[in-house]
C-alpha cells in the first residue's frame, strides 16, 4: 500500500475540516431560515389573533357577526377557533357541530398558550378535521378566551416554509473553488517537499544532484526556499571540494618545502658520519649548513602554525588596543642589522596616536613580513617607506619600496600560499613562501583589505586598511 505524502495528508485534513464546517453551516442555515419563516408566519397569525380579540371586545359575542368578520378579513383558507380556558370550543369557522367537539384543553397549542400566553405548533394533525394544520394560539385572560388561528399544512404551505436552496448551491460552488485553490497550494507544497526529500536522499548517498526534478521549483515562496536550500548545499559541497583540493595542494606544497631542508640536513649528516677522516673545518661548515636548514624549517613551521591559527581559531585570539607607532618602532629596531647588510633605508612617516583594536601578534606579522619581504627581494641600495592616513573609521597604510619590483603577471597570485616568482632564489634567501599569505589573512581578520601594485617608477607597493580604535 502506497504511503500518503505529507501534502496529501495535509490536503485531506484541511478538506475534512472544511467539509464538516460546510455541512454544519448548511444544516444550521437551513434550520435558521426555516425557523425564520415559521416565526414570520406565526407573527402574522398572532397579529390576526390580536385583531380578532379587538373585534370581540367591542360587542357581545355573536357567531353570525364573527362569520361576517372572517369572510371580510380572511381568504377563506384560514381556520379560526375560539376556546374557553376549560377547553370547551365556543366557535369554529369550519365545523359548527360544537356538541361533538372534543375538549381542546390538552391540544398542544392551547395548553402552551394558557401557560405562556401564546404558542404555535407546526404540522399537527387535527383530530377534528383529520388533516394537518399550522396552529397559532393566543390566550387573552381579560376575555377568558383562547383565540386559535390555523392554516392547512398542505404542499403550498410546506413549500412556503421550506428553506431557500440557493445558498446551498452558492456554498457548494464556494467549497469547490476552495478545494481547487487548496489543492493547487498543497500540490506545490507536496512537489517542493518531494524534491527536498529526493535531494536529501541523494545527498545522503552522495549521488548527483544535477537532475531535472531538482532544477525546477514552483514559482512561489516555498519553491524559492527549497531552491535556495539546494543551492546552498551545492555551493557548500563545491566549497568543500575546493577546500579538499586546496588542502591536498597545501599538503603537497608543505611536503615539498620540507623535503629540501630535510634532504640537505640528511646529506650533511651522512657525509659527516660516513667520513671519519673529515676535517674539523669541513665538519664545522656542514654543521653550519645543517643549522641554517633547521632555521629554515623552524621558520616554515612557525608560518604554517600561524596560518592554521588564523584559519581555525583566529576568532578566539584576544583583541587589545595596539599602538602601531610602538609596534613599528620595535620592528625597525629588529631589522636594523639586516637593513645595514643590504645598504637599505627604512623611512617611516606615521601620524601620532595610531591605535588599532586587534590581535597584537597578527598585526606584528603584517608589518614584519612586509619588511622581511622587501629586504629579501627589493635589492641592495633601496629604500622602504611606510606611510599612513586616517580615512573615515580606518587607517590606510602604504608600504612600498623602490626595488626591482614584480612582473605584472605575478601580481594576482602574489598572496597565494607557497607561490614564488623565482623559486630557486626564494629558497636560497630562506623564504617560506607563506609570508604574504599571512599578511593578507591577518589584514582580512581585522576587517581590512589589501592590494598590491607596481610602485612608480620602480618597486612594489602594498596598500591596506586596518580599523582605527577610538
Amino acid at each position: 500500500m502506497r504511503k500518503l505524502s505529507i501534502g496529501h495528508k495535509l490536503y485531506i485534513s484541511i478538506m475534512s475540516v472544511f467539509l464538516v464546517f460546510a455541512v454544519a453551516f448548511i444544516v444550521f442555515q437551513q434550520q435558521r431560515e426555516k425557523q425564520f419563516k415559521i416565526d414570520t408566519l406565526e407573527l402574522r397569525l398572532q397579529m390576526f389573533n390580536a385583531r380578532m380579540a379587538d373585534f370581540l371586545a367591542d360587542e357581545p359575542f355573536s357567531e353570525h357577526r364573527v362569520d361576517s368578520f372572517l369572510r371580510k378579513s380572511t381568504n377563506g383558507g384560514m381556520r379560526i377557533t375560539l376556546v374557553r380556558p376549560d377547553g370547551k370550543v365556543m366557535y369554529d369557522n369550519v365545523k359548527k357541530d360544537y356538541e361533538h367537539f372534543a375538549n381542546h384543553r390538552n391540544r398542544d397549542e392551547i395548553r402552551l398558550s394558557l401557560a405562556k400566553g401564546k404558542a404555535s405548533v407546526v404540522d399537527r394533525r387535527s383530530k377534528t378535521l383529520h388533516q394537518p394544520f399550522f396552529y397559532s394560539a393566543t390566550y387573552y385572560p381579560q376575555q377568558h378566551l383562547v383565540i386559535r388561528s390555523a392554516l392547512p399544512y398542505n404542499n403550498d404551505l410546506a413549500l412556503q416554509l421550506k428553506a431557500d436552496q440557493h445558498y446551498i448551491w452558492v456554498s457548494l460552488i464556494g467549497l469547490m473553488m476552495l478545494t481547487l485553490i487548496i489543492y493547487r497550494f498543497v500540490s506545490r507544497l507536496d512537489k517542493n517537499i518531494s524534491n527536498l526529500k529526493t535531494f536529501a536522499s541523494r545527498a545522503d548517498h552522495n549521488e548527483s544532484l544535477d537532475t531535472d526534478d531538482l532544477l525546477t521549483f514552483p514559482d512561489d515562496e516555498l519553491g524559492e526556499i527549497a531552491e535556495r536550500i539546494i543551492k546552498i548545499y551545492t555551493r557548500l559541497k563545491n566549497t568543500k571540494k575546493q577546500q579538499d583540493i586546496l588542502k591536498k595542494e597545501l599538503t603537497q606544497n608543505i611536503a615539498h618545502e620540507l623535503k629540501t631542508p630535510v634532504a640537505s640536513i640528511q646529506g650533511y649528516v651522512e657525509t659527516i658520519l660516513n667520513n671519519p677522516r673529515i676535517t674539523e673545518d669541513d665538519k664545522h661548515t656542514f654543521l653550519q649548513r645543517c643549522y641554517a636548514q633547521t632555521e629554515r624549517l623552524s621558520a616554515l613551521l612557525a608560518d604554517i602554525s600561524m596560518l592554521n591559527r588564523m584559519d581555525d581559531g583566529a576568532q578566539m585570539m584576544e583583541n587589545e588596543r595596539v599602538d602601531i607607532n610602538e609596534l613599528i618602532a620595535t620592528i625597525e629596531a629588529e631589522i636594523t642589522q639586516q637593513l645595514a647588510q643590504h645598504d637599505m633605508r627604512f623611512e617611516c612617516s606615521l601620524p601620532d596616536g595610531m591605535y588599532v583594536m586587534g590581535v597584537r601578534s597578527l598585526l606584528y606579522s603584517v608589518f614584519r613580513n612586509l619588511a622581511d619581504n622587501a629586504i629579501a627581494y627589493a635589492g641592495a641600495h633601496t629604500t622602504i617607506t611606510l606611510t599612513a592616513e586616517r580615512v573615515g573609521e580606518d587607517f590606510c597604510f602604504v608600504f612600498a619600496d623602490n626595488g626591482v619590483g614584480v612582473s605584472y603577471e605575478h601580481l594576482p597570485r602574489i598572496f597565494e600560499r607557497f607561490y614564488r616568482i623565482d623559486k630557486g632564489r626564494s629558497r636560497k634567501l630562506g623564504g617560506t613562501g607563506l609570508g604574504l599569505a599571512i599578511v593578507k589573512n591577518a589584514v582580512l581578520h581585522h576587517g581590512g583589505n589589501i592590494q598590491v601594485m607596481a610602485n612608480d617608477p620602480t618597486g612594489l607597493k602594498f596598500v591596506f586598511t586596518l580599523g582605527a580604535s577610538t
